[in-house]
């Protein structure tokens, strides 16, 4: 199995973005020290549930900072950036880090970010296989050109070339056929559990798509037994969470999403990795058994205190990580 942090940024109250932000990356060269193979940055826009407005920039930092650790964006938001100035940055990254890099990337939603950065509903709504075509060719090692609805321009080179496939975030049956499709592989979100990704994983196949190195996320916390993990849990992410979710507003109309968060964070414990090391190993385990998915990356920073979530790191890869097959 193939164990990777997943680094949100999230900010809880009171906390400082820039500090946040320095924070992730000592979380990511702890998880390098602690034995993790990989490390999955997040990119967020106007809210406090994430406070990483580039995925990239933050995994260029992190890239300098380690020499092993795989780096990867979970994910790039595609529909507010032009497909080609992304391939660039990743073309980039790959070169900087020695090949360490992946560019995993999603559509995103209907927000405000569409009218901040002038890419509008419309793209979000009809473009993002334009978006994905456009952004392969321009990771494809060679000359790209677009002649489509959303992109139109000339032949060009992207310099510096480099041969990439990002993985896509898969959240609809829409999606999942798109990545197939494409031979992509696909980055499952934590808010589903082993059926559901199991499920996603047969209709991926079912549409003959034959990529390997799917990635699941979810949440990992390791304590003295499982009910203490559970409880701490249950008491510190609300406060991230409440105020987090809310910043989602939509750029139209249509409803703000919400949740039940105490219910969700209930759903968070029960079917990720949190509790004793065997606990989370017995569950990484299942979830690999399950899915068929040996990637597997984990939100550590539910506890809110930077402190604890180092502490976090280093007690998984130490009691958990020599538990799991190799």
């Amino acid at each position: 199995m193939r164990i990777g942090i997943f680094v949100i940024a999230a900010r809880f109250p009171g906390q400082e973005p820039g500090r946040v932000l320095a924070d992730a990356v000592e979380l990511i060269t702890a998880a390098e020290e602690a034995g993790f193979a990989d490390a999955w940055i997040a990119e967020h826009h106007f809210m406090s549930y994430g406070v990483c407005p580039s995925a990239t920039t933050l995994a260029a930092v992190a890239a300098g900072r380690t020499s092993r650790i795989g780096l990867g964006t979970a994910v790039s938001v595609l529909s507010t950036q032009h497909p080609v100035a992304l391939a660039e940055q990743a073309a980039m990254l790959h070169h900087l880090s020695g090949g360490r890099f992946t560019l995993g990337v999603g559509r995103g939603g209907p927000w405000v970010d569409l009218e901040v950065f002038g890419t509008g509903i419309e793209r979000y709504e009809r473009g993002f296989a334009e978006s994905i075509d456009v952004l392969l060719g321009a990771l494809s090692g060679g000359p790209v050109a677009a002649g489509g609805e959303f992109f139109r321009f000339r032949e060009i080179e992207p310099v510096p070339a480099a041969r990439l496939r990002p993985v896509v975030a898969c959240t609809s049956e829409g999606t999942v056929a798109l990545a197939a499709e494409r031979g992509l592989p696909m980055l499952l979100g934590m808010h589903i559990g082993d059926e559901d990704k199991a499920a996603m994983v047969a209709a991926y196949a079912a549409r003959g798509g034959v990529a390997k190195g799917h990635v699941a996320a979810g949440v990992g916390y390791v304590a003295d037994s499982t009910a203490a993990a559970v409880r701490e849990l249950k008491r510190t992410m609300p406060r991230w969470l409440g105020p987090g979710l809310a910043g989602y507003v939509p750029v139209d109309g249509r409803p703000r999403p919400s949740r039940d968060v105490p219910a969700y964070v209930d759903l968070l414990t029960r079917i990720h990795p949190v509790g004793s090391a065997a606990h989370c190993a017995e569950t990484l385990v299942r979830t690999s058994e399950a899915t068929g998915i040996e990637n597997v990356i984990l939100m550590v920073e539910g506890l809110g205190e930077h402190r604890r979530t180092l502490e976090n790191i280093r007690r998984f890869g130490a009691e958990v990580l020599p538990l799991l097959p190799r």
